[in-house]
């Protein structure tokens, strides 16, 4: 967790804990915690402003979450083909490293702003803050972003978004809600992904991955598709365009 292994430092954020920053010193000057502290909260505060400048622009933003590999970026492309001729979509892309994603974006001629995180195992709203000063968001309908391939620390961070989306691959295993509870109990919608594999796999049972999230009390809409045969891809699709109509 971000807590021990030290990953709450981020580009985004370790002006706040270099010298002459804010949380360089803590009271005693030598506590750990109360700097982690400062910088959560920091975070929040920097989430409420990207939030509020979401809403100046009545754009939606969906954070989407998952491990490495789950294919956020087939769905992204799936539903920027679906969806262009509609509705305006923005990405922002989160990997330690590379542009690879942020290019196959642009492909599909929509604006991407990469954000190379580093050492960091997640995105924060500094991050976002200063990927959305190269964002144009006139007229923009939704902003996609891509957070780093992980299970763990993603949820723990406020981006400004408006809602979470999870992704579930069906190589993973369906006992993934169960062992990773935080960041699929913060989703607001679990899409279980690569569904054309279910069959050659044998082994992942949709329904006990929905038991498992509903042991967890989360009562959010389980979807399951496949971005590469289009096969359960219309019910994802309404589900975002009913989202950024309720938002605007």
């Amino acid at each position: 967790m971000c807590d021990t292994c030290g990953c709450n430092v981020t580009p985004g954020n370790e002006h706040l804990v270099a010298a002459g920053g804010h949380l360089a010193h803590t009271s005693s000057g030598n506590e750990s915690v109360e700097v982690l502290k400062g910088l959560l909260d920091a975070n929040d505060h920097q989430a409420q402003h990207n939030r509020e400048h979401f809403d100046k622009h009545k754009t939606l933003a969906i954070n989407l979450m998952s491990s490495p590999g789950a294919g956020k970026t087939s769905l992204l492309e799936a539903t920027i083909e679906a969806l262009g001729s509609d509705l305006s979509i923005a990405v922002v892309e989160g990997d330690l490293e590379t542009e690879n994603d942020a290019v196959r974006i642009r492909e599909k001629g929509v604006p991407a702003i990469q954000i190379s995180t580093g050492s960091a195992c997640h995105l924060d709203a500094h991050m976002v803050h200063s990927a959305l000063h190269e964002l144009d968001l006139d007229g923009v309908d939704i902003v996609f972003i891509e957070n780093v391939g992980n299970l763990v620390c993603p949820a723990s961070f406020d981006l400004g978004q408006h809602c979470n989306v999870a992704l579930l691959s069906t190589p993973e295993g369906h006992d993934k809600p169960a062992k990773y509870p935080v960041m699929f109990r913060a989703a607001e919608l679990v899409l279980i992904t690569k569904s054309d594999l279910l069959e050659v796999l044998g082994d992942f049972d949709p329904a006990t991955a929905e038991s498992y999230l509903r042991q967890i009390a989360n009562p959010a809409p389980q979807l399951v598709l496949s971005a590469r045969s289009g096969t359960g891809m219309d019910a994802w699709l309404e589900w975002v365009r009913d989202a950024a109509a309720s938002h605007r």
